[in-house]
């Protein structure tokens, strides 16, 4: 394992992971026996909301929504900045919508919530004494994300003005995907599944989770009382599974090649 968050994010890296649902205490105990975490309280701004511990570190966060507050439960990738009043303004200006801030997080940070032009839902940090995950490389860990929409062209375009992203087409014709680079390193893919795309949650990104054994782990989602999509089979990246929560939060589980 690796210590993930020693210090500051280039602007653009993927640097959290939240996840805002309706019960907060099952929630806990779900992701606490599948992923072994713990949990202690975190910024209070936007409700309750507690931070997912990892042998004494941050991995993810989790909040409660109000009970009128009827959203789609997913989990959200929060991408570093700079300045997040400055990257806001940029998400508008390129056909982004900003929902949520730019607000302060306690003396964590300064975060905002918004939307690129296909509606997929992401997270802006300003990182101050919160740095981000500060874990990898081990069970129950944050390791990739992944853009599902229906095309990449422009939410490609939309990602690279906003972040400075080097955009690197795959190498088939036959497949419409995309990876994001910051300074030559893969940091995120997009993927364009056309008509495939999910009609009840529209585009979206896709947080993958490191696990030790993805068939146990699968198993595990249904005993807890989640659901397995997909379920465990071999990929170009490892051995992964296509996962939710009780409350429907979709993941994907991953055993690496190199894991």
């Amino acid at each position: 394992m690796t210590e993930a968050a020693t210090r500051r994010r280039t602007p653009g890296a993927p640097c959290w992971v939240s996840l805002m649902v309706h019960g907060l205490a099952t929630t806990q105990e779900f992701y606490g026996a599948l992923f072994g975490w713990e949990f202690r309280p975190g910024p209070q701004q936007l409700g309750p909301y507690v931070r997912a511990m990892l042998d004494g570190k941050e991995i993810a966060g989790i909040g409660q929504l109000p009970p009128d507050r009827h959203l789609p439960i997913a989990w959200t990738p929060y991408l570093a900045t700079d300045d997040a009043d400055v990257t806001a303004e940029s998400i508008r200006s390129h056909g982004g919508t900003v929902g949520v801030g730019p607000l302060d997080a306690g003396d964590a940070g300064r975060m905002a919530i918004g939307s690129d032009p296909s509606g997929a839902v992401f997270g802006v940090w300003q990182a101050a004494a919160h740095l981000g995950t500060a874990l990898a490389g081990t069970h129950g860990t944050p390791v990739w994300n992944e853009l599902l929409t229906r095309e990449t062209s422009t939410v490609g375009k939309f990602y690279a003005a906003v972040f400075g992203y080097e955009v690197e087409p795959g190498a088939s014709a036959d497949f419409d995907q995309l990876t994001l680079r910051l300074d030559g390193r893969p940091v995120a893919s997009v993927r364009g599944v056309g008509q495939a795309l999910p009609r009840d949650r529209g585009a979206h990104w896709m947080t993958y989770f490191e696990v030790a054994d993805t068939d146990e782990s699968a198993r595990l989602v249904r005993e807890l009382g989640g659901q397995v999509l997909r379920p465990p089979h071999d990929a170009a990246t490892g051995r992964t599974a296509a996962v939710c929560d009780p409350e429907g939060a979709v993941f994907t589980l991953v055993t690496t090649a190199s894991g």
